[in-house]
């Protein structure tokens, strides 16, 4: 038997590396995004906690959907357990990929 499919997603927020896990994940219909569903946040009770975990917590927890443009995604892995959501500082200053979505204008 299969055991359910759980994602771990590192994207970039606002110069902040996000790492995140989630039991859905695909692409989108609006061209340029990936869609993420039913966030998993450790619920165990803990003796340290960690700062960026509980800002994640807040920050998603009436969140159903969440659309993050393909261009801010660093990875996407499948895994096996879930791991604790944290916030880590860009101190390697890694930046999106830029992306151009827009046609070109070929004039002839």
């Amino acid at each position: 038997m299969k055991t359910k499919n759980v994602y771990k997603i590192i994207f970039i927020q606002l110069g902040e590396i996000y790492e995140v896990f989630a039991k859905q994940i695909y692409q989108s219909d609006m061209y340029g995004f990936i869609e993420v569903e039913e966030y998993i946040f450790n619920k165990d009770k803990q003796l340290v906690v960690d700062p960026s975990s509980e800002k994640l917590k807040n920050e998603f927890d009436q969140v159903q959907r969440s659309y993050i443009p393909i261009n801010s995604v660093i990875r996407i892995d499948e895994v096996n357990e879930t791991g604790e959501a944290k916030i880590k500082e860009n101190k390697d200053k890694i930046s999106p990929f830029p992306l151009n979505i827009q046609p070109s204008s070929k004039k002839d």
